[in-house]
């Protein structure tokens, strides 16, 4: 491959447990882009959270946000494009799924990642590390509220049981029109049907015109399955789950050993 583009996942992946980019990754991804190659955030944060490291990561381009649900541009705030989740199916899936899960609890991310939505009960479950928002900040709304405007990111949670629960009851109601995912945050995410990180990085790729053979992606969990195999060379992380390892082409090392750096480097070296 020639390598052109540099598809990462954040928490997990790039940044290590402490949510810091290390100076190995940051001087591996600075020698990538002195070579000309696009590095892009590809992940399940807003523009809130990738402000929290852009800075560190040296993140001025193109970024991913929502699993792949719009492009945005971390300088002049350009929107590529955007993929919402309509109201109606929100609303559909949320009353199913509540019909057979008590305490449930919602929230919906809009108007290009700036807005949260969040339902009467959920800030006093939410830590800042969840949405890297302050829940001091986050307000509260009757439910109806939640669910009665598009969304580029729907979020479903509950103050007990696990997201993986909570993936596999809404996926046993056998509804359609939307994708749902798992991040390794508390909560499952639902986005637009047919939005992965492997589509929005599609798109991407086509407005850079890049093929994706030249594209090198790194992630770590389940909402990074589909970029993987779309890549024309996936990393997953060591102690990723059994099946983000079987998407990817290669193991590295953990986000806590400069996984992602030495991946890169090594690369490098070889072009």
């Amino acid at each position: 491959m020639t390598l052109r583009l540099i598809a990462t996942d954040l928490d997990g992946t790039l940044l290590d447990s402490t949510s810091s980019v290390t100076p190995r990754t940051r001087a591996a991804l600075d020698a990538a882009r002195a070579r000309g190659i696009h590095v892009v955030p590809v992940t399940a944060r807003q523009p809130i959270g990738l402000r929290a490291i852009a800075g560190d990561a040296d993140f001025r381009d193109w970024a991913l946000c929502s699993n792949g649900a719009y492009a945005t541009h971390l300088t002049d705030g350009r929107m590529l494009f955007t993929e919402e989740l309509p109201a109606e199916t929100i609303r559909t899936l949320a009353e199913a799924l509540r019909a057979s899960v008590p305490g449930l609890l919602f929230a919906s991310v809009r108007e290009g990642g700036e807005t949260f939505v969040a339902q009467e009960g959920y800030a006093a479950i939410a830590d800042l590390s969840d949405h890297k928002r302050d829940p001091k900040t986050m307000g509260g709304v009757p439910l109806d509220q939640v669910l009665n405007a598009p969304s580029l990111k729907f979020v479903i949670r509950h103050p007990e049981l696990a997201p993986s629960a909570l993936f596999d009851a809404l996926t046993s109601l056998g509804l359609t029109g939307f994708e749902a995912t798992l991040s390794g945050a508390p909560f499952v995410e639902v986005m637009a049907e047919g939005v992965t990180k492997a589509t929005g990085l599609a798109r991407l790729c086509s407005h850079l015109d890049i093929d994706r053979a030249d594209v090198m992606a790194f992630g770590d969990a389940l909402n990074d399955v589909e970029m993987l195999r779309w890549a024309g060379h996936g990393v997953a992380m060591a102690g990723a789950d059994a099946v983000v390892q079987d998407a990817a082409d290669e193991i590295g090392a953990s986000n806590d050993d400069d996984g992602v750096a030495r991946v890169v480097e090594r690369v490098l070296a070889a072009g």
